[in-house]
């Protein structure tokens, strides 16, 4: 009855309801353009071939990111991708690279237009050499490029067209963020992976429901349930660090005497570095491969095969590795304690107990390192976890859900749209969509994907 209640309350908020209509309109847009193929494309070839393809490698998951474009060869084949690594991009440069630190830091509205622009930019260069590189892998597919069409103009149109669909995206994104319910680009992404989920619900009912087993399969639906929760709790568990200002009193004789005041805290996420930590740590699972296959010259090397295998000890356990100490990498690069210390002492503010300035940095610094190593492994826990699930019988693109940047993804962006739609919902004097607590997304720190810096 409570679910009816907030729905009304939400639809009687004209500005909530214009803003979610306008933002569902732009998704649905974006899921039209998934279905537009590119021209000189043979659709009939082109399935065929991404048939024989396993939903669990990389042009898998780049697949459901995409909503399905990637697979269908659409004008939105590469969607906001490259703008999620030119994003990437530009804010790694703010850690290494004093322009970019200034642009971020103290330059204030002006410098974040600068990095916009920069960020767009660069999208456009990395989005040209990935669509050069997507039309070389639908022309090695057999029949999948028209013999009618001459062979530069496939290439000359469709890299315009590619191109033209990542910007177009873009925009879109930044229309959602301006006019809609905010994080336009996360949305976008979020709406691809979720488009791919009632599929894969039905392929493994259809598989299990063939063989007797329709038990198991609500059984998977049950740890998928646990799963999603307990991501919930990791994403919005704080380490809440008590702080008290001070207030300064004017006495009879005009001097002044430091009077303590109302106490407040600092909330330090568990997990800082959000989705961060798995995207490196994937990206640099290809290189043990490569490396590999190189230094053997065959792709039958042992070494090889453990790193191609996504299923294989080996692989997994350097993946867990890899995404803990990309965590604790990440987090040290988001979170500076001096920063913390400097501003609480610029602020008359003090934690009880610690001493202002080094001894305050050093605290906060041995909280952090011990909150994060439990949002680190659990980060190790979910980025292996598909390749469990799939190891344990369930089909590869149910598996994909279980776990990996596309659960992160879709729990992280879920929690920041009910944030938004909970604070118009107390603004206007109605009660939130939870009973007790507030709705904590990750605005609070980390990285929002693709979102300007």
């Amino acid at each position: 009855m409570k679910l009816f209640t907030v729905i009304k309350n939400i639809w009687s908020i004209k500005e909530l309801r214009d803003r979610i209509l306008f933002t569902l309109m732009l998704l649905l847009i974006y899921r039209v353009g998934t279905f537009v193929v590119l021209p000189g494309v043979v659709p009939a070839a082109l399935e065929k071939a991404n048939a024989n393809r396993g939903a669990n490698d990389l042009l898998g998951l780049i697949n459901v990111f995409t909503g399905g474009a990637f697979d269908n060869a659409a004008v939105l084949a590469l969607g906001v991708m490259p703008y999620i690594t030119a994003s990437i991009i530009v804010q790694l440069l703010g850690f290494a690279v004093p322009y970019f630190q200034r642009l971020q830091t103290r330059e204030g509205e002006s410098g974040r237009k600068r990095l916009n622009q920069i960020t767009r930019l660069l999208t456009v260069a990395i989005t040209l050499v990935q669509g050069g590189g997507y039309l070389q892998l639908i022309s090695s597919m057999p029949g999948a490029v028209s013999p009618n069409i001459p062979e530069g103009l496939f290439w000359f149109s469709n890299i315009i067209i590619l191109t033209a669909g990542t910007i177009f995206s873009m925009w879109l994104g930044e229309r959602i963020t301006d006019k809609g319910i905010g994080n336009g680009i996360s949305l976008i992404i979020m709406i691809g992976i979720i488009a791919r989920l009632p599929q894969s619900f039905v392929f493994e009912f259809q598989k299990l429901f063939g063989d007797s087993q329709l038990l198991l399969f609500f059984i998977e639906l049950a740890f998928f349930f646990v799963i999603v929760m307990a991501t919930v709790m990791v994403i919005q568990g704080i380490r809440r660090i008590p702080i008290q200002f001070v207030k300064r009193m004017v006495g009879r004789t005009g001097g002044s005497l430091p009077q303590s005041s109302a106490r407040d805290y600092l909330p330090m996420k568990v997990n800082s570095a959000g989705v961060m930590p798995i995207i490196f740590a994937q990206a640099l699972m290809f290189l043990p491969a490569t490396a590999f296959q190189y230094i053997s010259g065959s792709e039958s090397n042992a070494g090889a095969q453990m790193f191609s295998d996504i299923y294989s000890f080996g692989y997994n356990l350097t993946f867990f590795i890899l995404i803990v100490v990309f965590t604790y990498v990440y987090t040290a690069l988001m979170i500076n304690p001096t920063n913390y210390a400097e501003y609480l002492k610029s602020s008359n503010a003090f934690i009880p107990g610690i001493k202002p300035g080094e001894a305050t940095a050093s605290y906060i610094d041995n909280i952090m390192t011990r909150i994060t190593l439990p949002g680190a492994v659990f980060l190790g826990f979910i980025g292996i976890l598909p390749s469990i699930a799939a190891s344990l019988g369930i089909n590869q693109q149910f598996a994909l859900f279980f776990g990996g940047t596309t659960l992160l993804i879709m729990v992280g962006v879920a929690l920041d749209t009910l944030q938004v739609i909970e604070s118009y919902l107390l603004t206007k004097k109605y009660d939130g969509l939870i009973k007790s607590g507030r709705i904590q997304g990750r605005a609070t720190q980390g990285l929002q994907i693709g979102q300007p810096q």
